[in-house]
């Protein structure tokens, strides 16, 4: 049967094994984490696991301000569109976040305790973060490189190294140190130089270009206006725990952290089934073949969602494996974030239209309408109603995101196209169908026999429909591999 499975895997083109190691190696990066997860949970107390968590929040945002996420959007467009200036347009983005970082830290360290105060961070804490905003920039430049040229193969074997790395070093810094939250922090850092500033060297001298004003400009041009949507996006998946550290406790936050962690595992199950419809729904729409994109699309919907009832119907149980009794509450939080996480596909899949029409403008106000709603509705109720709220403010912000993407989804269609590519009541009865088995799963947590009891009847329902969802499959597999 092996044998079999490695013949196959030598007769797919270069394109697929290429997708297949670019899926393997986001599910490394995240996987690993979530892996050792149980070991810091143990490690670090309930405030200390929130206090790093928080700082992972404050890196998230940070990140877009310094580095204004140059490594996304426009230089994959880049590579493209410089093809034949490839390296001299990496080694000048490398140049240019290089420049934005050290202006960045200069100006941090001139008032370095306001900054501190700000972010509740230390001066260690706040020059690491800035370090690790350029390393894995440096790394993201190398890798989106990679991806362009399909050279998954030392990709990989970096990924590998760096995703046990840092739990190992990490463990060791912990182990040995006092103030564990900033030892977990340097480990990190350390892993980080050490593995990517190598990178960082063969692109500058492959590029020899440190700077090029009409690179800069149009690397700058191109992504300031995207800061917005990209600072909107991070909030609505951070605001609530650095909010819960503040208003309620680092303990209240580190609870939370773990359910969201948690539920955000399924996140890589999206980017995995995303990067496989992308490039096929992208040309479906060039050659005005909506009916083609309907039966794969309700069939990727339904697929989300039984992954994420799955954790939702587990919930008490992932818990208990990746924390100390300490941590059971977030069983609670898990089922509203999981929720989120079907939104975020259903929104994704709605903005491909947009995306290809270049409405842009329109994703960066409903990103940004979204997170300031995120923002305000954490402020008023999680005073009132506990950090519980959290996850549930997170649900409603992605329901309304996706049904506002949903509208503009609808009204591209009507001027550029002769059809509709979704049927609304077919949309409402899988979302519907999804979210009231979320919220009967939430029901029966404090009662075992009967959650095992409706698990059992979803497998008896999955049993059933086997040759349907292995056709589904099929479909999507299909779809890669006619589009490549």
């Amino acid at each position: 049967m092996l044998s079999n499975v490695a013949v196959r895997y030598r007769l797919l083109p270069t394109q697929i094994k290429a997708s297949i190691w670019f899926v393997v190696c986001s599910f490394l990066q995240k996987g690993v984490s979530m892996i050792t997860t149980p070991i810091f949970t143990r490690l670090l107390s309930t405030g200390e696991f929130g206090q790093y968590n928080v700082f992972n929040s404050w890196l998230s945002i940070v990140t877009i301000f310094v580095s204004l996420n140059l490594f996304y959007g426009v230089y994959t467009q880049a590579l493209i569109k410089f093809d034949k200036e490839r390296d001299s347009y990496t080694s000048s983005l490398q140049g240019l976040t290089l420049v934005l970082v050290a202006c960045w830290t200069i100006i941090y360290l001139a008032s370095h305790e306001f900054w501190n105060q700000l972010f509740s961070l230390t001066t260690v804490q706040m020059l690491a973060m800035l370090i690790m905003i350029w390393s894995s920039s440096v790394f993201n430049f190398w890798a989106g490189e990679q991806r362009v040229l399909l050279k998954y193969k030392v990709l990989v074997c970096i990924t590998l190294l760096v995703s046990f790395a840092k739990p190992i070093i990490g463990i060791i810094f912990v182990l040995n140190a006092d103030d564990k939250v900033t030892a977990r922090i340097l480990s990190l850092v350390l892993v980080e130089l050490v593995c990517y500033t190598g990178l960082f060297i063969v692109q500058m001298y492959r590029g020899k270009i440190f700077y090029s004003k009409r690179f800069w400009r149009h690397a700058l041009l191109f992504n300031l206006p995207l800061v917005p949507h990209y600072l909107s996006q991070i909030v609505l998946s951070s605001a609530d725990r650095i909010m819960i550290g503040r208003m309620v406790g680092d303990e209240s936050a580190g609870i939370y952290s773990l359910a969201y962690s948690l539920a955000q595992v399924m996140v890589l199950f999206n980017a995995a089934l995303t990067q496989t419809l992308s490039p096929w729904i992208y040309q479906k729409i060039k050659d005005q073949k909506i009916s083609d994109i309907t039966g794969v699309a309700y069939g990727s919907l339904i697929l989300i969602a039984m992954v994420n009832i799955l954790l939702i119907a587990f919930a008490p149980e992932a818990v208990a494996v990746f924390a100390p009794k300490e941590y059971y509450d977030a069983k609670w939080i898990i089922p509203p974030v999981a929720m989120s996480v079907y939104f975020i596909f259903v929104y994704d899949l709605f903005a491909k239209f947009e995306l290809f029409y270049e409405k842009t403008t329109l994703i960066m106000v409903a990103s940004t309408v979204g997170a300031v709603l995120n923002v305000i509705l954490n402020f008023l109720l999680i005073p009132i109603l506990g950090y519980y709220v959290a996850g549930y403010i997170t649900l409603v912000c992605y329901v309304l995101y996706a049904v506002f993407h949903y509208i503009l989804m609808n009204r591209i269609c009507q001027e550029k196209l002769s059809e509709q590519p979704f049927t609304g009541k077919i949309l409402l009865r899988i979302t519907l169908l999804f979210l009231g088995l979320g919220f009967v799963f939430l029901s029966t947590y404090n009662s075992l026999v009967l959650r095992y009891v409706f698990v059992f009847i979803l497998c008896g329902i999955i049993m059933l429909k086997r040759e349907w969802l292995i056709l589904t499959f099929k479909q999507l597999l299909h779809t890669r591999t006619s589009e490549e």
